[in-house]
């Protein structure tokens, strides 16, 4: 392992319930990342989406790889205490249920860094087989003081 969940946030906001990434096995900053999120029974959505049977949400999906993806960019001194935030998800496609116990594959390969802006090509897999894959845009915004 690569990065544990606190040194995870050392370089990312998100904090609990909503940090979705739990470990970074391998990165290049600026261009790649392989982490993972350990899908637990216990985790707050599955309260309600769908009581008897839970299902990881597609868009906590999309969210982890790009919390995966944001590791990888405020990874690189020039944009670290940045946020990395939305500007456009693309081609989002869901092709196998997410359950609790499962352990997504996060893997985020980013193309066209600027200094504002990014995009990254995602995928999420479970035991080699896909579960999500989408674009992410997004630009960079400086983190407002509480």
């Amino acid at each position: 392992m690569l990065l544990n969940k606190d040194q995870i946030k050392e370089i990312i906001p998100h904090r609990e319930p909503f940090i979705l990434v739990d470990e970074v096995e391998e990165m290049v900053p600026g261009e790649s990342i392989v982490a993972y999120k350990h899908v637990e029974a216990d985790e707050y959505y599955f309260q309600g989406h769908f009581p008897g049977n839970p299902i990881m949400p597609g868009v906590l999906q999309v969210e982890s790889l790009a919390q995966a993806g944001a590791v990888a960019v405020l990874s690189m001194p020039e944009h670290r205490g940045k946020l990395a935030v939305f500007a456009a998800i693309k081609n989002a496609k869901f092709k196998r249920i997410v359950r609790p116990g499962d352990t997504l594959k996060l893997e985020v390969q980013l193309e066209r860094l600027r200094s504002s802006s990014g995009t990254g090509i995602c995928q999420a897999t479970v035991d080699g087989e896909l579960a999500c894959k989408c674009e992410i845009m997004f630009a960079f915004s400086k983190q407002e003081a509480e």
